[in-house]
């Protein structure tokens, strides 16, 4: 039978992982008999947790709510989860509270667990995701996290697209990648790692999913500046498919007969300035100028184009291609037509050329 001290642990532990325990699954769960479990039980209550229990042949334990808030227990893997959650508590406007949280929070871990969480720095980078989210173990995390606070080389193994998970990556057709690791990031869900690429020799930004790190790490370096000197703005750039100093390759200023209020309500990046009751000013970028276009052309209302030339002439090329596709769905006709030519490709985001 496991000590006192352990086995309340143990038995705290179970409690703040369901809702309701019957009291003879905790004896097997404890390996102890139900009476000792009624006495742990006690001795909890002792200690200031309000524990529920429920009378019958049924009954059972729950761990209520209380006035106070007595000493919490969390795992290796839930203290991190609880740290990364605190950093990135941002846009709610409670970032001092998280701070002052996490704070209270560290201050009664214990040292190994200290260690970790300050070892894991995070960066919350503003933006939407509606792909679904990889999971990302937390020793994955940790291990990127250490290089980064530890300014040392790291040696990865780096899955393609295609991989369903990061460890399928062949090492023989996936060398390791070298890298000097500067930030964690999230964005929208997903985990990116921002790192000097030493082979290519430029930053790129690298999705945490297929990421394996390989042992051990190499030198230590002395930091390089990201580019503008913010990882946020640097990581938003790069998904604006720029080089990290501007916004969108693509941005063009239209005139919408909808009211302000409407067009700002569907747009995210862009800025809506109100010209009267139902007219408004909207400048917005985009990957390319078809693009743009076709973003601007959701809304349902009389656009007036104010520049650059670029977007008129994506106005233009779409419209010749909603008006074959019109055309041919009228006359059955599928043979291509030469407007149909598109005037370039449109790159997908974070796509390897650029950022992996």
């Amino acid at each position: 039978m496991p000590k006192t001290s352990a086995r309340l642990l143990s038995l705290l532990s179970l409690l703040q992982a369901r809702r309701d325990w019957p009291g003879q699954l905790l004896a097997e769960r404890l390996d102890v008999s139900p009476r000792t479990v009624r006495r742990d039980v006690d001795r909890l209550r002792e200690l200031g947790y309000p524990i529920v229990a429920a009378k019958g042949p049924d009954g059972g334990y729950r761990l209520g709510a209380g006035s106070d808030l007595p000493p919490l227990l969390f795992d290796d893997d839930q203290a991190v989860a609880l740290a990364v959650a605190l950093q990135t508590a941002t846009g709610a406007g409670i970032e001092e509270a998280a701070a002052r949280a996490l704070s209270t929070v560290r201050q009664v871990m214990p040292a190994r667990l200290r260690h970790r969480v300050d070892a894991l720095q995070v960066t919350a980078v503003e933006g939407a995701d509606t792909r679904p989210n990889p999971q990302v173990g937390p020793r994955v995390l940790m291990t990127l996290g250490a290089a980064v606070r530890a300014r040392e080389v790291l040696r990865f193994t780096y899955a393609p697209v295609s991989a369903p998970d990061a460890s399928d990556a062949d090492p023989a057709v996936t060398p390791p990648r070298r890298v000097e690791p500067h930030h964690l990031v999230t964005r929208g869900g997903r985990w990116y790692l921002v790192a000097w690429d030493l082979e290519r020799d430029d930053w790129r930004t690298f999705r945490v999913d297929r990421i394996t790190p390989r042992t051990p790490t190499g030198p230590r370096f002395t930091p390089r500046d990201v580019p503008g000197g913010d990882v946020a703005a640097f990581v938003a750039s790069r998904f604006q498919g720029s080089d990290g100093l501007g916004g969108w390759p693509c941005r063009g200023e239209v005139i919408l007969d909808l009211p302000a209020s409407v067009v700002s309500t569907y747009t995210r990046d862009g800025v809506v300035e109100e010209l009267g009751p139902d007219r408004c000013r909207l400048v917005l970028g985009a990957w390319s100028w078809p693009g743009l276009a076709a973003t601007i052309g959701r809304f349902d209302a009389d656009i007036e184009v104010i520049g650059p030339p670029e977007l008129k002439g994506a106005f233009a090329h779409l419209a010749r291609r909603f008006a074959d596709a019109a055309a041919e769905a009228s006359t059955g006709d599928t043979t291509p037509s030469p407007s149909r030519s598109a005037p370039g490709p449109t790159p997908g985001p974070l796509s390897d050329a650029r950022h992996a």
